[in-house]
C-alpha cells in the first residue's frame, strides 16, 4: 500500500500491522516501545490488550492463535520486557503455534554497550523462534514485518520475533506495505510427492491391523474434514495425540481416545500390535511412543508432515510424505474411493474385535461413588452441562490429563494447552486471548492450584477488559503430577511439592472483582458448575477441593513400551 507521504517508524509499524490485518495485540509498555504505543494511541483499528505480564501476553496471543488459525501478535519493551516474553515464545515454538512478537531495543548506537534495559533479544531468542530479525534501518521495516508473517504462518508454523531499535521507530520515511513477499532462502513445500502418495494408498490397502496416529498438525492445517473423511472410509481405527484433540470426533465410534502415556489401553495397545501405521502432523514425542525400542515393533509407518525435518527424527519410517496435511489428505481422498475394494475386510473385522476386547478394560473408570470429590467427576460434569462445545484452555499437570481424558473434543481449535514444553501458569492468559477471539463463546480454563498461582495478576487483565472465562480450579492442595511421582519413583518422598501456603481462592477472586466459589462435596459438584456457567458476564473462580489421592492413569513409566500400562494400582499390565 503506497501512501505518498512519509512517516514515523512508529506509524509505519502500526500502518503495517492494520494492513496485515491485525485487529488484537497484546503487549506492555515500555521505554523502548513508547513511540509505538503513541501510535497506538492515535488510532482504533487495533484493539490492545493490556497484560500484566509479559508472559501473560504471549500466552494470550498463543491462545488465540490456537482457537482462530490467525497469528497472534505480541508487542514488548526492552531488556526484561523480551526475557519475561521468552517462556511463552517457547511455548509457541514446541507446539508450532504462528506468533508474531514484536520486541523494543535500545537505539542502534548503542546496540552491545550495555545500556539501560539492553539484552541481546536476537541471541536470547534463537533457540526458541523459528527466525527472528533485527531491525537498523526504518526503511526495511514495513517489508520485515510482512515477512515475519509470512515465515509465522507458512510450512511449519511457528513464532517470529522482530526486534525494533528505539530510533527506527522515530526515524522518518516513505510507507509502502508489500502485498506479497518472497525468500528465496524460505520455500516451504506444501504438495505431498504423487508417487509416495500412491505407495502410501497401496499399504493402507494391504493392512490387516492398520493405526491412524493424528498430532496437532491435522488441526494447524485445517485437515480435519479431510482426516474424518478419509478415516470413516477406511474404517480404521484412530487415535489423536494431546496436541490432536479434536482433530477427529472424540465421539464417533472409530475413536479409541488419546494415545501416550495417559493415552487408554485400547490406544496404546493397537498401537503395540498395529502392522500399518499412518502417522499425520505428529513428531513421535517420547510421551507418545514410550520406550523407542519397543515402539511400534510389527509396524510398517507412513509419516506424513510438512515439515521435512520432522520426518524419521525420532522414528525410522517406510514412507515419507512432506507436504502440508490438508493439500496430501486431499489428494489421498481423490484416490480413495477406487481402491477400498482392497481392503482385507474380514481381517479388519477381526482386529476390531481385538479392539473392542481391550476396551472392556474400561482403563478410565474411578470410584462415582466417593463423597469425595474426584477430578475426572468435575471434568466429565462440565463436559455433559457444556454439550462438548465449549473452549477448554489448561495449564499443566493432572487436571491437564484430566481435561484431555475426559472432555470429548469434537471440533478442532477448542482444545487448547501447552503439550510441548508444558508450560504452568499458560491456562488463563491462553483463555483471555480465546475469549478476546470468541466473546459469544463459552471459555473455561482448568487448572490446579500450583499453576494457577503461576500467572493469577491476568485476573486484572480479565477485569478491565470484561473476559468473563470461567475457572475450574481442580484443587488438591499438591503440585499433583510431581506428587504422583513422587508417590511412585520415589518411595513417596514428597520433597517439596506440598503447598502449604495457599491463598483463599474465593477471596483472592473477589478481590479482584470476580466471583469465586468453594465447592467440597462430591453431590454439590453439578450444581456448582451449573451456577457458575450461568454467569455468563462474570469471570467466575469455582475451587473445587478435590481428593488428595488420586493419580492419573493409565500411566507408562519411563522406559517402559505402550504396551506396558498401569491402569490403576490394583492392575498392573505387563
Amino acid at each position: 500500500m503506497e501512501t505518498n507521504e512519509k512517516l514515523r517508524g512508529a506509524d509505519i509499524f502500526v500502518r503495517s500491522l492494520i494492513d496485515e490485518g491485525v485487529t488484537h495485540l497484546f503487549g506492555y509498555p515500555g521505554g523502548a516501545v513508547l513511540h509505538i504505543y503513541d501510535a497506538l494511541y492515535k488510532q482504533q483499528e487495533i484493539n490492545h490488550i493490556l497484560v500484566r505480564h509479559e508472559q501473560g501476553a504471549t500466552h494470550a496471543a498463543d491462545g488465540y492463535a490456537r482457537a482462530t488459525g490467525k497469528p497472534g501478535v505480541v508487542l514488548v519493551t526492552s531488556g526484561p520486557g523480551v526475557t519475561n516474553a521468552i517462556t511463552g515464545i517457547a511455548t509457541a515454538y514446541m507446539d508450532s503455534i504462528p506468533l508474531v512478537v514484536f520486541s523494543g531495543q535500545v537505539i542502534t548506537s548503542m546496540i552491545g554497550n550495555d545500556a539501560f534495559q539492553e539484552v541481546d533479544a536476537i541471541g536470547i531468542s534463537r533457540p526458541c523462534v523459528k527466525h527472528n530479525f533485527l531491525v537498523k534501518d526504518v526503511k526495511d521495516l514495513a517489508s520485515t514485518i510482512k515477512k515475519a508473517f509470512y515465515v509465522a504462518m507458512s510450512g511449519r508454523p511457528g513464532p517470529v520475533l522482530v526486534d525494533i531499535p528505539k530510533d527506527v521507530t522515530a526515524d522518518m520515511c516513505d510507507y509502502s506495505y508489500p502485498k506479497d513477499i518472497e525468500m528465496r532462502s524460505y520455500r516451504p513445500v506444501t504438495k505431498g510427492h504423487p508417487g509416495q502418495i500412491k505407495r502410501a494408498i497401496k499399504m493402507l490397502m494391504s493392512a490387516k491391523k492398520p493405526m491412524v496416529y493424528t498430532g496437532g498438525g491435522v488441526i494447524l492445517s485445517d485437515a480435519h474434514e479431510e482426516l474424518t473423511f478419509m478415516t470413516q472410509k477406511l474404517g480404521y481405527p484412530i487415535t489423536n495425540t494431546l496436541m490432536g484433540l479434536g482433530g477427529y470426533p472424540a465421539t464417533d465410534k472409530q475413536f479409541l481416545g488419546m494415545l501416550g502415556m495417559h493415552g487408554t489401553y485400547e490406544a496404546n495397545m493397537a498401537m503395540h500390535h498395529c502392522d500399518v501405521l499412518l502417522a499425520i502432523g505428529a513428531r513421535f514425542d517420547d510421551r507418545v511412543t514410550g520406550d523407542l525400542e519397543k515402539f511400534c515393533p510389527y509396524a510398517r509407518i507412513i509419516h506424513i508432515d510438512v515439515d521435512p525435518a520432522s520426518i524419521a527424527k525420532n522414528v525410522p519410517v517406510d514412507i515419507p510424505i512432506v507436504g502440508d496435511v490438508k493439500s496430501v489428505l486431499s489428494d489421498i481422498n481423490k484416490s480413495l474411493e477406487s481402491q477400498l475394494h482392497k481392503i482385507d475386510k474380514e481381517a479388519i473385522a477381526l482386529w476390531w474385535n481385538q479392539i473392542h476386547e481391550w476396551q472392556k478394560m474400561d482403563c478410565l473408570r474411578f470410584d462415582r461413588q466417593s463423597e469425595k470429590i474426584k477430578p475426572q467427576h468435575v471434568i466429565e460434569t462440565l463436559y455433559n452441562l457444556t454439550n462438548g462445545d465449549a473452549y477448554v484452555t489448561s495449564d499443566v499437570g493432572q487436571h491437564q490429563m484430566w481435561a484431555a481424558q475426559f472432555y470429548k473434543f469434537n471440533k478442532p481449535r477448542r482444545w487448547i494447552n501447552s503439550g510441548g514444553l508444558g508450560t504452568m501458569g499458560f491456562g488463563l492468559p491462553a483463555a483471555m486471548g480465546v475469549k478476546v477471539a470468541h466473546p459469544d463463546d463459552t471459555v473455561v480454563c482448568i487448572s490446579g492450584e500450583a499453576s494457577l498461582v503461576m500467572c493469577i495478576q491476568e485476573l486484572s487483565t480479565c477485569l478491565q477488559y470484561g473476559l468473563p472465562v470461567k475457572i475450574i480450579l481442580l484443587n488438591n492442595r499438591y503440585m499433583g503430577m510431581v506428587r504422583q511421582w513422587q508417590e511412585f519413583f520415589y518411595d513417596k518422598r514428597y520433597s517439596h511439592s506440598y503447598m502449604d501456603a495457599l491463598p483463599d481462592f474465593t477471596k483472592l477472586a473477589e478481590s479482584f472483582g470476580h466471583v469465586g466459589l468453594r465447592v467440597e462435596k462430591s453431590s454439590d459438584v453439578k450444581g456448582a458448575l451449573e451456577e457458575g456457567l450461568a454467569m455468563t458476564d462474570r469471570l467466575v473462580l469455582m475451587n473445587f477441593i478435590t481428593d488428595q489421592t488420586e493419580n492419573v492413569y493409565p500411566m507408562i513409566a519411563a522406559g517402559k513400551g505402550q504396551h506396558e500400562m498401569h491402569l490403576t494400582p490394583e492392575r498392573e499390565l505387563a
